[in-house]
């Protein structure tokens, strides 16, 4: 018998399988543009209120009283240095330094607070202002120098007026020519008194009075004591002191007058305030941008709510109608599982047909024979039933003829000594007895063909696998003429399962333990215990060639074989596995190329759910 092939159409399931990948690819596609364009409207409703948000006027109102109080430093700065430059020597201390250490505070704290509200306007004033204030310490710093250069050549020089006076009283006695002494005494008052008025009021006048009359001090001393022209000479030189510091003082103030840094901070203050109005009056747009858009994303959501509870509502009734038809596609599924079993339990029988049939043949011959033979008597046993049959009417006749009744006894004795001589009756009963064992052999036969192949699959009952076993080797007798089968039968419980299931299991292994012996000599062993309390252990051993270890991992795949096309489908082992799983057993394989196969499995006396058997 021809194993049924099953055929795939292979152009469907490619097509089938390119119109799942680009459904699969359109639906990404989707789902990558909604949630870009979802990225996009939050990104740009975070934009607006982000732009939305006013100004912080704790942070202005901070960085305009840092402006405020660096604008009242400096002007404290510019009042402290014009009043050193009236008050003279008196002032130049607190020229000095009259922004204290608190300036470079506020640049620092104006600047951190700059970097808070991401002002551009005070990111571009700022470093000029920082440099404004460093320019005018620097300047401050120089010009105390040269004050206190100037205020202490002016001490000096009023210590030299009395020093010269009492130097030329000195000389009084030793100098003959005492005009000159006058002369050198009123020159040096002059000069004290013109230095005074240079210091005091800076001019180019005094100064030129200041160099004459120092000029008029140089040659008043020649031919002066030594001692007398040593002091004039220290006191010229502390002049030429003064006249070297006072112009840098002047020069000084100069700068210091013109490097103010308050006009620097209106400019910023101004920039500020109406970078912050300018600001302000942004927010306001963006504000109302965003209520708009606001409005627009609530209109959006809100028809979009309405999208989804219409699709919800399809999708439902979708899901229904999808439900229904994968209920009923799996309906049909489990059925056509079922005939793909059955097919593949009736693709095995086909293999074993030709066996079969010389097996009942055997049993069969019995019968013809036996009857054949019982045939053969039929025609003495009829003669001598007729025979019999005369002779009893004329026994029941009133009068015979003796002669008659002694040749028709003669006959029928004749006929039974017969029948005792060949063992007539003892023949027909054995004939008869090896006619009703051939039609007990065929009965066995028919029996197990049709448990093995009936469709009630099912039914779950109480069986013992012993007997599965010596089914399924009666079965694949002819498969099995040229081995050698060893039962180890142990003595196991029954076990609640599908035997019709189990039977088709057992058949798959055996056809397969005997298909994998090549050479003389095979082997097949079969062996039954009981695992422990709640199990049972059959075990399919053959010492033939063997599974590589390269698909060993593949033997239980559905369409996997190793077969020639035509002599397997690849689903024996499958559909075994699926089996043994339903009836909650395991099912495992060792084997050893060039060694043999051993087949173990693992069966649970009562199944955890009996319901699962069913397919």
């Amino acid at each position: 018998m021809k194993k049924p092939a099953l055929k795939f159409d292979t152009g469907a399931l490619k097509a089938a399988a390119k119109e799942l990948l680009a459904g699969g690819l359109r639906r990404n596609l989707r789902m990558l543009a909604i949630a870009a364009g979802a990225v996009t409207l939050i990104a740009l409703l975070g934009f607006l209120f982000l732009k939305s948000q006013g100004v912080d006027y704790r942070q202005q109102s901070e960085i305009l009283g840092y402006l405020r109080e660096l604008k009242e430093i400096d002007g404290r700065g510019d009042i402290e240095v014009l009043r050193a430059r009236i008050e003279g020597a008196s002032g130049r201390e607190r020229a000095a330094a009259p922004q204290g250490n608190r300036v470079p505070e506020l640049l620092r704290r104006l600047k951190t607070a700059a970097a808070e509200v991401d002002s551009p306007v005070l990111g571009r004033g700022l470093p000029e202002l920082t440099r404004a204030f460093e320019q005018k310490t620097e300047l401050l710093t120089r010009y105390r120098a040269a004050g206190a250069t100037v205020t202490s050549a002016l001490a000096r020089i009023i210590e030299f007026d009395t020093e010269v006076a009492g130097l030329v009283r000195g000389a009084w006695q030793s100098v003959p020519q005492r005009e000159r002494l006058v002369a050198v005494e009123s020159t040096a008052a002059l000069l004290f008194a013109h230095v005074v008025r240079y210091c005091a009021d800076p001019t180019e006048d005094e100064r030129k009075n200041v160099e004459m009359f120092a000029a008029d001090l140089r040659k008043a001393g020649n031919g002066m004591p030594q001692g007398l022209r040593e002091g004039l000479a220290r006191m010229d030189a502390t002049v030429q002191q003064v006249l070297g510091a006072k112009p840098v003082e002047d020069e000084l103030f100069q700068k210091i007058a013109l490097a103010s840094a308050g006009p620097r901070i209106d400019s910023l203050t101004d920039a500020f305030s109406a970078e912050t109005a300018e600001t302000q009056i942004d927010s306001e747009r963006y504000r109302i941008y965003l209520i708009a858009y606001a409005g627009a994303m609530l209109i959006l959501i809100g028809w979009l709510l309405s999208r989804l509870a219409m699709s919800y509502r399809l999708l439902e009734s979708r899901v229904e109608e999808r439900t229904r038809e994968l209920s009923n596609a799996l309906t049909q599924l489990k059925e056509s599982e079922s005939q793909l079993i059955q097919n593949e339990k009736m693709s095995s029988l086909g293999q074993m047909v030709a066996g079969i049939a010389h097996e009942i043949n055997t049993p069969l011959a019995y019968v013809k024979n036996s009857l054949g033979s019982v045939a053969g008597k039929l025609p003495e046993v009829k003669k001598l039933i007729v025979e019999t049959n005369k002779l009893l009417k004329l026994m029941e006749a009133g009068n015979p003829d003796p002669a008659t009744l002694q040749t028709k006894f003669l006959s029928v004795r004749e006929l039974v000594n017969h029948f005792a001589e060949q063992q007539a009756l003892a023949e027909l009963g054995q004939l008869a007895t090896d006619g009703l064992y051939g039609i007990e052999q065929i009965s066995e036969i028919v029996l197990n063909l049709k448990n093995f192949s009936r469709l009630d699959r099912s039914k779950v009952s109480s069986f013992n696998l012993n007997e599965g076993l010596e089914s399924s080797l009666l079965l694949a007798k002819h498969e099995l003429k040229h081995l050698t089968v060893k039962k180890e039968f142990g003595d196991i419980p029954a076990i609640t399962c599908s035997p019709s299931q189990l039977n088709q299991v057992f058949l798959n292994l055996i056809n397969n333990a005997a298909q994998a012996i090549e050479s003389a000599g095979g082997e097949i062993t079969l062996r039954t215990r009981s695992a422990d309390a709640g199990h049972v252990l059959v075990e399919i051993a053959d010492n033939g060639k063997g599974i590589p270890p390269e698909i060993m991992s593949k033997i239980f795949d559905p369409f996997f074989t190793t077969k020639a096309v035509g002599k397997g489908t690849g689903l024996g082992l499958s559909i075994s596995y699926k089996i043994i799983e339903q009836h909650g057993g395991k099912i495992s394989v060792d084997s050893v190329v060039g060694k043999g196969t051993t087949f173990c499995i693992l069966l649970p006396l009562v199944p955890p759910e009996p319901e699962v058997l069913e397919s």
